[in-house]
C-alpha cells in the first residue's frame, strides 16, 4: 500500500525546528514508500490564522525542497465537520455541558484533595431536560463532550511499539467550545479518514490523544490509521525548546544564509541511529528513513552544531554543484576559485567576501615594509600556478632571513587585509600579479 500523509501546521506562525521534524519524517516517508504527501492547514481558528503564515509556510517548504501533492484547507470544510457532528449526536456520543471553567476547576481541585483523578465525572449526563433548558434561560451555552467507550485502546505504534490506553482514566474530551469553534481533535480525524491518510507519524506529545481518536475513528465508521510518535527535540542542556522555538525558525534559518540540505540533514538524523553528516539530496535522505532508527531518547537540537554541519556540506560540494550559484553572484571564472575558498566557508554568501579579496579593492594591512619591499622585488613573472607561492616564500626568506610567522603573517596582511583564510598558494594566482606589486606596496586595490 502506498502510504498517505499529512502535515498539518497552524497558519498563526512560522515553521520552526520543532514542527520541521514531523514535516520532514512525513515527507521522507512518503517518498520512500512513493506515497502521497498532504499540506493540511488546520485553518480553524479563523480569528488568529493569517493568509500572511498561510504563504510563509508554503514559502519555507518550497525552500527546503518538501514539495506537497495536495494541499487541504480546514476552513473550507465546516459543512463537512458539521455533518459529522450531527451524526455524532444522533448516536448518543456527544454531549452538551454547560459547567464554567471556573466549575471545572474546582471540581478538580476536589477530586484531587480526595485522592481521586481529576476525570470529568460526566455530570452533564445527568441533567433533565428542564435543568439544560434552565442553564440556557441563564445565557449559559454548552460545550460538547466526546463519550469515550470505558475500554482500553490498543495499537503497535510504528516506533515506540505496543501501547494501550485506559479510556476511563481520560476526561471525555471536548470537541467543540461553547462559541461551536472546534478543538484540534474532530477536524484532524475527520480530514484524516475522508483523505485516507494511512499513517499519522507526529511528536510523542500526542501519545496521550491517540486513544481518543482511535474511537472517534470507530465512531464514524472508519478504521484509524498507523501511528508513530517520534521523539521530540530537546536543547544541549537537556531543556526542552518550547519558549525558544520563535527564535528557531526555518526564516531565521534562510536569513542566516543556512544550506536547506544541512537544516533538512541535521533535522532528519538527530535523534537516530545515523550519524549527523551533510546529505547532498533529500533522495538521499529518503534512501535513509527507517522507524527503527529512531530512537525514544530525546533528540538534542544544538544550533552551533547545525552551523558546522552547515559548513561541512558546503565544503563538500564540487564545482559542478555550485557553478550556476557563483555566476548569479557575479563570479566567474573556472574551478580554481571555488578550490580555494570553500574549505573557509561558513555559508555561502562568505564567497562573496573571498571574492572581493581577489578582484579588490581591498585595503592591505602593512606589517614589516622592509620585508614587503624585498617581497615585491622577488615576486616571479607570470604565469603563476600552485608552486609560484612556495618558490616565491622560499626566495623572501632566503633574502630577508624571515620564516614562520614573521614571513607569512606580513604577506598574507598586504595581499588580503585580513590575519587568516584560504591558503595562499592557491589565492596568489588568483590575485595575479599587477595587484599583488600594489598591495605589498600599501595600494588599496
Amino acid at each position: 500500500m502506498n502510504p498517505v500523509v499529512r502535515f498539518a501546521p497552524s497558519p498563526t506562525g512560522r515553521i520552526h525546528i520543532g514542527n520541521l521534524r514531523p514535516a520532514l519524517l512525513n515527507w521522507l516517508f512518503a517518498r520512500r514508500g512513493d506515497g502521497t504527501f498532504i499540506l493540511r492547514f488546520d485553518d480553524t481558528d479563523v480569528a488568529r490564522s493569517k493568509e500572511e503564515y498561510v504563504e510563509g509556510i508554503r514559502g519555507d517548504l518550497r525552500w527546503l525542497g518538501l514539495n506537497w501533492d495536495r494541499e487541504i484547507r480546514q476552513s473550507e470544510r465546516f459543512d463537512r465537520y458539521a455533518a459529522v457532528v450531527a451524526m455524532l449526536k444522533d448516536a448518543g456520543r456527544l454531549y452538551p455541558c454547560y459547567e464554567t471553567p471556573d466549575e471545572l476547576e474546582r471540581r478538580r481541585k476536589r477530586q484531587l484533595a480526595r485522592g481521586l483523578p481529576p476525570v470529568y465525572d460526566r455530570a452533564a449526563l445527568k441533567l433533565t431536560d428542564e435543568e439544560r433548558s434552565a442553564l440556557e434561560a441563564e445565557g449559559r451555552k454548552p460545550h460538547w463532550r466526546f463519550l469515550l467507550e470505558d475500554r482500553t485502546v490498543a495499537w503497535n505504534d510504528l516506533i515506540r511499539g505496543e501501547q494501550t490506553i485506559e479510556a476511563s482514566s481520560l476526561s471525555d474530551p471536548v470537541l467543540i467550545r461553547a462559541d461551536d469553534s472546534y478543538l484540534y481533535t474532530l477536524p484532524s480525524v475527520v480530514d484524516d479518514a475522508d483523505f485516507g491518510v494511512t499513517h499519522v507519524i507526529r511528536g510523542e506529545d500526542h501519545v496521550a490523544n491517540t486513544g481518543v481518536q482511535i474511537q472517534l475513528f470507530e465512531a464514524m465508521g472508519r478504521p484509524p490509521p498507523a501511528f508513530a510518535h517520534h521523539n521530540l527535540l530537546v536543547g544541549p542542556d537537556g531543556q526542552a525548546l518550547s519558549k525558544r522555538l520563535g527564535s528557531l525558525s526555518i526564516q531565521s534559518f534562510r536569513k542566516e544564509g543556512l544550506e536547506p540540505l544541512a537544516v533538512l540533514s541535521h533535522s532528519a538524523t538527530i535523534g537516530t541511529s545515523h550519524a549527523v553528516a551533510p546529505h547532498k539530496s533529500l533522495t538521499e535522505l529518503a534512501g535513509l528513513f527507517d522507524f527503527a532508527k529512531l530512537s525514544r531518547a530525546p533528540a538534542r537540537f544544538d544550533i552551533n552544531e547545525l552551523r558546522g554541519l552547515n559548513a561541512r556540506l558546503l565544503q563538500g560540494l564540487d564545482y559542478g554543484d555550485v557553478e550556476d550559484r557563483l555566476k548569479q553572484y557575479g563570479i566567474s571564472g573556472d574551478a580554481a576559485f571555488w578550490e580555494a575558498v570553500r574549505p573557509n566557508l561558513n555559508v555561502f554568501d562568505d564567497v562573496r567576501e573571498w571574492w572581493q579579496v581577489i578582484c579588490g579593492p581591498i585595503e592591505p594591512k602593512i606589517e614589516s615594509s622592509e620585508l614587503l619591499a624585498s617581497a615585491r622585488e622577488l615576486l616571479p613573472p607570470e604565469p603563476w600556478g600552485p608552486e609560484s607561492w612556495s618558490e616565491w616564500t622560499n626566495a623572501v626568506k632566503d633574502a630577508t632571513g624571515a620564516k614562520g610567522r614573521a614571513l607569512f603573517r606580513p604577506l598574507r596582511l598586504a595581499l588580503t587585509g585580513r590575519s587568516d583564510g584560504p591558503e595562499l598558494k592557491q589565492l596568489l594566482p588568483l590575485i595575479g600579479k599587477q595587484k599583488a606589486e600594489a598591495r605589498l606596496g600599501g595600494q588599496s586595490v
